[in-house]
């Protein structure tokens, strides 16, 4: 049953990377957008914001303070998405790493790695864009993302894990007392076939 179990885990368990690619191809797709959608798609967005934000708090804002209060926020906006999408990044590669063993900081170097490569690689691409460009200051941001990400993910994984990892140390508790009960055993039965042999042994003398 347990053989049969760790079969499937291990035909599973390359498919965690799944929605990390299924994540760089949807930040390869908004990056392939030119200038003049890119801004747009910001704008409505921003726009949306706002107009929610005008019927949550019942500003009635007019229409005109509407559109400027969108403009305002756009920029904040557009890299708040772009902090959003490599935290979500970050998160779906950790996983799957964290998955497989990788822990502490060789899971931070790699997974920190792999998303931030990928978003200078993603800025260069922009640079064929027609109205876009590559910017350090979006890799920077890009990698505040990818830092809290992966952040989550050791504090999520180390929080649901925790009752395992406590099963895990009392089982491993219990089979060490037990090999110590077993080892003493094995030594008192030693001690008194000993002895056995030793009176045997007397005897034949006595003869």
């Amino acid at each position: 049953m347990n053989m049969i179990r760790d079969m499937i885990v291990f035909i599973l368990k390359p498919f965690s990377f799944l929605p990390a690619l299924a994540m760089m191809y949807i930040i390869f797709s908004f990056s392939a957008q030119d200038g003049v959608d890119s801004g747009s798609l910001s704008y409505d967005v921003s726009h949306k914001i706002v107009e929610i934000g005008n019927e949550v708090l019942q500003k009635d804002l007019e229409e005109w303070e509407i559109d400027e209060l969108a403009y305002e926020i756009e920029y904040p906006v557009r890299k708040a998405a772009h902090m959003t999408e490599y935290f979500i990044l970050a998160v779906t590669v950790s996983f799957p790493f964290y998955v497989y063993g990788l822990r502490g900081f060789p899971l931070m170097l790699v997974a920190g790695l792999i998303c931030v490569g990928f978003a200078c690689g993603d800025e260069y691409h922009q640079s064929f864009v027609e109205g876009r460009g590559p910017s350090v200051r979006d890799v920077g941001i890009d990698s505040i993302g990818v830092f809290c990400g992966i952040l989550f993910v050791r504090i999520v994984c180390w929080t649901l894990l925790a009752p395992a990892r406590m099963m895990e140390r009392h089982r491993i508790r219990r089979e060490r007392r037990l090999e110590r009960e077993r080892r003493i055993e094995r030594e008192r039965q030693r001690r008194i076939e000993s002895r056995s042999r030793r009176k045997r042994h007397g005897r034949w003398e006595e003869y």
